[in-house]
């Protein structure tokens, strides 16, 4: 796809963004509309943030869809969430089959309703043959639920013989992590003005460069996306050195 206009200047691409889709309930209730109006737009930016990365090159994109924590909001709204989930699911996947984007997922996904559960491997079945930008969906995810996850893993490869004590580090221990097939992030970017990551890939962002915008998630357009980007391209990443 071609680099539209306001992406041209950018000359430092990211290889892995991740980004913690804020700010849906509010932007609804701003407008007195119920919140899942709010998430049925922040679907649409969904659309055009793929696009930007298309644009540009980005290989992976993680969006933070439905953490862990989100199965505390009330049932009638965490049904609303699972519908949407299917229905963007349903309706984007001829789409990224179209737009060479393969889909992944990451998260307890057992923990998803069945028909969901179904209808995302369809999808990720789907557009395993593309090559383009990888888009992986955190579903119920917890940064820290993974690491415990991790470390159950290794544990067990461990007791059964595959692995030595002694060989684990911070690369052996990655492999036992959601992410194991994935670069960490380079840039993080975060809507809605909040300072915190909210149990969000708490081990892969080790490094990234945070980028946090007062603009809520449905509010966020590909201009706003090529802003954030530009921002990582004047940046000096060290890694500790100096």
């Amino acid at each position: 796809m071609a680099a539209t206009a306001p992406a041209k200047d950018i000359k430092i691409v990211p290889r892995h963004v991740a980004i913690i889709m804020d700010g849906n309930g509010r932007w609804a209730k701003e407008r007195g509309l119920p919140r899942t109006e709010g998430h049925r737009q922040g679907a649409e930016t969904v659309r055009r943030v793929t696009e930007a990365c298309g644009d540009i090159g980005v290989e992976y994109l993680t969006l933070y869809a439905f953490s862990s924590e989100n199965w505390k909001r009330p049932k009638r709204e965490v049904d609303a969430l699972m519908r949407l989930l299917e229905q963007f699911l349903r309706k984007k996947t001829p789409e990224m089959r179209e737009q060479n984007i393969r889909l992944q997922a990451i998260g307890r996904l057992h923990d998803l309703p069945k028909t969901c559960q179904e209808q995302l491997h369809r999808s990720i079945e789907s557009t395993s043959q593309n090559s383009g930008l990888t888009l992986i969906l955190a579903l119920s995810y917890g940064g820290r639920e993974e690491i415990l996850d991790g470390v159950k893993s290794l544990i067990e490869s461990i007791e059964r013989g595959h692995l030595d004590k002694g060989m684990v580090d911070t690369d052996v221990f990655s492999k036992h992590l959601y992410t194991r097939y994935y670069p960490d992030p380079d840039l993080l970017i975060r809507t809605s003005g909040e300072l915190r990551l909210s149990n969000f890939l708490l081990w892969q962002v080790s490094y990234a460069e945070f980028y946090i915008t007062p603009k809520l998630w449905p509010d966020f357009d590909k201009e706003d996306f090529f802003e954030a980007v530009r921002e990582y391209g004047r940046r000096q990443r060290r890694f500790g050195g100096v």
